[in-house]
């Protein structure tokens, strides 16, 4: 090996004396470990926080279709890769609607506590009122029967008229009770401390109930008790960041039923990827600043989220390079469909499995 050469610590193949960086694996030579070197290494490595962050950062806000564009123009290096731009935004998104995200499910048990004890409270005066109802009938009844003979009443007519008059008191008692199973046994069970298969059972359960059976009526059980709703809607936002990695590709395959002939499928989960690194960096902005700064009037909120339609408008007249009205037609109908048909068909999805699996 000459003596102006050295040995890279990275790939360990020579170098000339000089190089700032090894021309084999990239590394830089004098990089001494430092606190400093650690983190941006970190951020850099995952999240591509760099220069081409910022570079792409005012192209992505207020240049609709732009960087989508450049990126197939080949212009990879330049910018901020699309999946690498909407990974890093939606880390951030989803940290910032974290803290609304306590609130709501501290706010959901309190509602399902609240639905609980006023349920509990309407059961107890439904009992006392038929316990009442049924002292007046007899008050009623007892007259009639020791006269029955004198108003011209059989023994059957009066047992058949007694009969029709409870039961219709009891139906009347019963009517504000909307479980499906007796609540007030259920909750003398939970009351007692009896073994949760019992009180399932009790519910509805079967004998041998699958997977999918036994963590309803679990689920079902803790709204019972109280204290399920917040577990439930937690579940739900959880669930919310896998999800987008499926609706990104279904958004993406919208657009290529409407943009048959402008190319493959990734051309149009580029466009998708930056689009929606937009939607996230919009969304996540309002957030922050409603959350920390100040509470932005609901008009404004409003108006915001409708110009990120007008930004997809333009997006598409850029990328696609299509007429206006054209553009406009297609805008529409992808937003009415996949805002209608797409994303509440996904969230019920979600409800579901964030009721089964909580």
């Amino acid at each position: 090996m000459s003596t102006n050469q050295e040995i890279c610590r990275n790939c360990e193949q020579p170098y000339e004396k000089g190089f700032k960086f090894c021309p084999h694996c990239g590394q830089k030579i004098d990089d001494d470990l430092t606190i400093g070197v650690l983190f941006y290494n970190t951020i850099s490595n995952y999240f591509s926080f760099d220069a081409r962050f910022l570079k792409s950062f005012l192209p992505l806000m207020f240049r609709p279709g732009y960087l989508a564009s450049k990126f197939l123009e080949g212009k990879r290096l330049l910018y901020l890769h699309p999946a690498q731009m909407y990974l890093f935004i939606s880390v951030i998104f989803f940290f910032i609607i974290s803290f609304s995200t306590r609130d709501l499910v501290s706010k959901a048990n309190e509602i399902n506590q609240k639905v609980v004890d006023a349920d509990a409270v309407t059961i107890e005066k439904d009992s006392a009122k038929q316990v009442l109802d049924s002292t007046q009938i007899d008050k009623v009844m007892k007259p009639i029967e020791q006269n029955k003979e004198l108003l011209g009443i059989d023994n059957e007519n009066f047992k058949l008229t007694d009969s029709i008059i409870k039961a219709n008191a009891k139906a009347t008692s019963t009517d504000n009770i909307t479980w499906d199973f007796d609540k007030k046994k259920v909750d003398s069970l939970i009351a007692v401390g009896a073994d949760e298969n019992i009180i399932l059972k009790e519910m509805g359960m079967s004998d041998n109930p699958g997977f999918f059976e036994r963590r309803i009526f679990e689920n079902a059980l803790k709204l019972t008790k109280g204290r399920g709703a917040g577990g439930i809607v937690q579940a739900f936002f959880d669930s919310i960041p896998i999800s987008m990695f499926f609706l990104l590709p279904l958004f993406a395959l919208i657009l290529k039923i409407f943009y048959f002939n402008k190319g493959k499928y990734a051309h149009h989960l580029v466009f998708s990827f930056y689009f929606f690194s937009y939607l996230f960096t919009v969304f996540s902005i309002l957030f922050a600043v409603n959350r920390f700064i100040h509470d932005i009037p609901d008009w404004i909120d409003w108006l915001v989220a409708l110009s990120t339609y007008f930004y997809f408008l333009i997006a598409l007249i850029k990328f696609y390079k299509q007429n206006w009205f054209l553009s406009w037609i297609k805008s529409g109908i992808i937003s009415f469909t996949f805002l209608l048909f797409v994303l509440p068909m996904s969230f019920s999805i979600l409800a579901f499995v964030a009721f089964v699996m909580n």
